[in-house]
């Protein structure tokens, strides 16, 4: 069964904001443990803002004061950023040599899928995943 394309509409992609309150720490994370690059770099600004790309991920980071309870970043009130990626090995390795601590290790899900979980420097919580057609056999 083919999709019908809604008349009026348009190719959509996304982009996920955060508000971290040290652009310097979030540059890292993301550059360093994530293996994001950095594509606007405005932290001298009067309204400091960084954004990265990762294929077609894309994500922003506009400095703001920190939240009393970063708890509430965390499923599940909060929000689960999940970051597909094509070699879920390789990224827990890249974690590793960061040494960035992991919140919840590789571990294969009933669902069928395999991932790692990690909490950015202001708690936003991450969830790294092998793509839907990833074997039993790989990533845990």
């Amino acid at each position: 069964m083919s999709e019908r394309p809604v008349p009026g509409s348009v190719v959509a992609s996304l982009r996920c904001e955060i508000f971290p309150v040290d652009l310097d720490r979030t540059v890292t994370f993301y550059r360093d443990v994530l293996g994001f690059d950095v594509v606007r770099d405005e932290r001298t600004a009067t309204r400091p803002y960084v954004a990265f790309e990762r294929g077609g991920a894309r994500l922003g980071a506009a400095v703001r004061s920190a939240i009393d309870d970063a708890e509430l970043r965390r499923p599940p009130v909060g929000v689960e950023l999940v970051l597909e990626v094509e070699d879920l090995s390789v990224e827990r390795s890249r974690v590793a040599a960061a040494d960035w601590p992991v919140e919840e290790d590789l571990t294969r899900r009933p669902w069928g899928l395999s991932d790692f979980r990690l909490l950015d420097p202001d708690g936003y919580y991450w969830r790294l995943t092998g793509p839907i057609s990833e074997s039993p056999s790989r990533g845990g």
